[in-house]
């Protein structure tokens, strides 16, 4: 009988500490759930501080993206009246591509409405240029292609580079 007795205290002490362990385990749990939550926040508010000033440049590259491609600043920059029509286009269409494979990173730190806002400037910007090209005869000048162009922008309802640049700022204000 002494066994069955001693085996019977190792029972109620087993029951009684795992009693006391799961106790133990949730008073405490919550002091640790709450420790995790404020090292993620902190982790989190670090990270924010640190892509901040990248997000920031992004929609700055963005901007600079847009106004480089806007036919009145592109066409000033490349000089279209030294070019064919057939040239100056094939130069604009260049440079519109360029611009935007050298700022495609930009798409990481934004939005993707922000991303959205700059492919659809670039190709209203494309689609300016080839509407303008197809409507001019094949000997037009380059000065002749601007001037179509600058002519299409005008008559545009909505200014595609001042609406892009207004949803960017837009963006960037529900950033903060």
């Amino acid at each position: 009988m002494p066994s069955y007795a001693y085996f019977l205290d190792i029972v109620k002490y087993t029951i009684a500490g795992l009693g006391v362990v799961w106790i133990a385990f949730y008073l405490i749990k919550p002091y640790l759930e709450k420790n995790e939550k404020i090292q993620l926040l902190e982790f989190k508010k670090s990270i924010a501080n640190q892509t901040l000033p990248l997000r920031l440049q992004a929609y700055e590259r963005i901007i600079l993206f847009m106004e480089r491609i806007n036919p009145e600043n592109m066409l000033v920059r490349l000089n279209a009246g030294n070019y064919t029509a057939a040239e100056l286009h094939s130069i604009i269409i260049s440079e519109i591509r360029n611009e935007y494979q050298h700022n495609i990173t930009q798409q990481i730190y934004v939005t993707s409405r922000a991303w959205g806002v700059a492919k659809r400037v670039k190709e209203d910007t494309l689609n300016i240029a080839g509407a303008a090209f197809k409507s001019l005869p094949e000997n037009a000048s380059g000065l002749d292609l601007g001037k179509v162009m600058l002519v299409q922008l005008s008559q545009l309802e909505n200014n595609p580079y001042e609406l892009g640049a207004e949803l960017l700022r837009k963006d960037l204000e529900d950033l903060f």
